[in-house]
């Protein structure tokens, strides 16, 4: 297609639901903007994540833009919490309402984003063979969209199919009649396991660590719900913007589970299991930051499981050991019901680690699995990995890379800008909230980077770049929230260490969503303290720091 250079106001990488909403609002501002995705289809993570089960943990009333009324009436979810199926659905809707699709190139990467200094501007290349200058450029590529494949031994000797669930088929698949492996028991997995055992043969788990499955009791709306949801959409608003967690989550009991008799709190818990969802998640507020209250919950969990699971080795096997919330807590259909399965197996590979895979099978320290088809339910190298994959140079040809060290020393500021790298931000990038209900932290960013950017054009800025004491500042707040919670105990994607051979450290804002929008409005309030404001004039210049 040859080197055209073409001149843009902003480049958006990735759509789905953060770079939609940022071409829409561009667009409806006045500026030029073109939006990039690898995939076939708008529709991010979930044009990707479509193995079987594939299923949202966020109530589909909840998981929906609210920035616009029309837009959020003229949809209705199926049932309470929505599949990949339905929302690629929705997001198409999406993309027909906005009448953003001819500002999205598919089937195209960015293969290199580099800061010209004399110009001010961004030197985006793709792979199609293009070019294009941009003022901004905007990363809206997720923070789980680097799927994370385990390296085995003799995994190219292995002959039969594979498949790892974040880079799922669009053909369908089928495992009739065949010995399935699954690897890995997180999220996706605990999605997979049950489906994928209604249709094979024979299905083996290999599991590192187990986790908390709480059960989904997805279905149906009481009749009236949806609809008075959308009559009060004022109310609807109001109700997740002043939510911790960006969506509203039942709490029952507001105080310590040390306050409680064993006997109250086993009906408390048994009460919310019932309810189903994250209702256990808000049974006592001091789950996740004391260690016997957390105790208590994981304890009533661990008793479930081996009243489910038939098997008392088995079952001892699925209790976890971490603490409750330290790993992501996921909500199942029949996962542990599947255990019960005469030709469903699980195996430890703490106990028997995988020694290699061979032509027709895995080996394992003790045994030998001979299966037809493996899936790599292995998880992602979440948050940081999306952005670096990018090839992103800022100022003096400082990598991205190199500034994070490849991950080892992740900083921002806000989740969504970095020192060094002018005029770039990141919706919901690393350091951004993860316990909470992401379309609500996606609008939260763009809203207040299409701000930033309007007021740029409106007092003639040129340049937009955070300061080093507003990022330290940023990184502090975020490492004193950590601090105390459970969180940093236990090797997870919300700290990569989930990623074998990195270290702890802090990927994720750990504090809730209404702190976490109070930082944007007091910075955007006080004239974009923190940030270097550079004008066409020698005077244009504005620094203030962060209090």
């Amino acid at each position: 297609m040859g080197n055209q250079i073409k001149q843009l106001d902003a480049v958006i990488v990735g759509a789905g639901f953060s770079g939609m909403y940022m071409l829409h609002m561009l667009r409806e501002k006045g500026f030029t903007a073109k939006v990039f995705e690898a995939g076939g289809s708008v529709g991010g993570t979930w044009y990707w994540n479509r193995y079987p089960g594939a299923c949202c943990d966020v109530p589909s009333v909840y998981y929906s833009f609210t920035f616009s009324e029309k837009l959020y009436k003229n949809w209705t979810w199926s049932s309470k919490l929505p599949y990949q199926e339905e929302i690629l659905q929705y997001l198409n809707y999406v993309a027909d309402s906005l009448k953003v699709r001819d500002g999205i190139q598919l089937n195209t990467k960015v293969t290199s984003a580099v800061y010209n200094e004399q110009e001010n501007v961004w030197n985006i290349k793709t792979s199609d063979g293009n070019e294009v200058c941009a003022k901004y450029f905007i990363t809206a590529v997720g923070s789980l969209s680097a799927a994370n494949t385990p390296s085995i031994p003799g995994m190219e000797n292995f002959k039969g199919e594979t498949y790892h669930t974040g880079h799922w088929p669009h053909e369908p698949v089928s495992f009739k009649g065949k010995k399935v492996a699954v690897i890995g028991t997180g999220s996706s997995a605990v999605q997979t396991i049950p489906v994928v055992a209604e249709e094979a043969e024979k299905l083996t788990v290999f599991q590192r660590t187990p986790s908390y499955v709480l059960p989904a009791r997805n279905g149906k709306y009481p009749p009236g719900f949806v609809e008075d949801l959308k009559e009060n959409f004022d109310g609807l608003q109001r109700q997740m913007n002043e939510s911790p967690a960006g969506f509203p989550v039942e709490s029952r009991v507001l105080r310590s589970a040390l306050e409680d008799t064993p006997e109250e709190r086993y009906e408390n818990y048994k009460k919310a299991w019932e309810m189903g969802g994250w209702a256990l998640g808000g049974v006592y507020y001091d789950t996740t930051t004391n260690d016997q209250s957390n105790e208590y919950a994981s304890e009533f969990v661990r008793n479930v499981i081996r009243e489910t699971v038939t098997n008392p080795k088995t079952a001892e096997m699925l209790c976890p050991t971490i603490p409750i919330w330290g790993k992501r807590l996921i909500l199942g259909t029949n996962y542990y019901e599947t255990f019960n399965r005469d030709h469903v197996d699980l195996v430890s590979i703490k106990e028997t680690p995988i020694v290699e895979l061979t032509e027709n099978g895995i080996r394992t320290s003790d045994n030998f699995y001979q299966v037809d088809a493996i899936i790599f339910a292995t998880g992602y190298d979440a948050m940081a990995a999306p952005i670096m994959k990018l090839d992103v140079i800022g100022r003096n040809g400082l990598s991205l890379r190199e500034k994070w060290q490849d991950g080892l020393n992740v900083s921002t500021c806000l989740g969504i800008t970095n020192v060094g790298f002018p005029n770039m931000f990141s919706v919901w990038g690393p350091q951004s909230p993860v316990f909470a209900n992401i379309p609500k932290i996606i609008e939260i960013n763009s809203e207040w980077v299409m701000d930033l950017i309007e007021y740029c054009r409106t007092n003639d800025i040129d340049v937009v770049e955070t300061t080093d004491t507003a990022e330290a500042k940023w990184m502090n707040h975020i490492n004193s929230v950590a601090e105390g919670t459970i969180f940093m105990k236990v090797d997870s994607w919300y700290n990569g260490a989930n990623i074998d051979g990195m270290p702890k450290r802090v990927l994720t804002y750990l504090g809730d969503v209404l702190t976490y929008r109070k930082q944007f409005d007091d910075i955007a309030e006080n004239g974009y303290r923190g940030f270097t404001l550079t004008g066409s004039k020698p005077t244009m210049t504005i620094r203030e720091e962060m209090s």
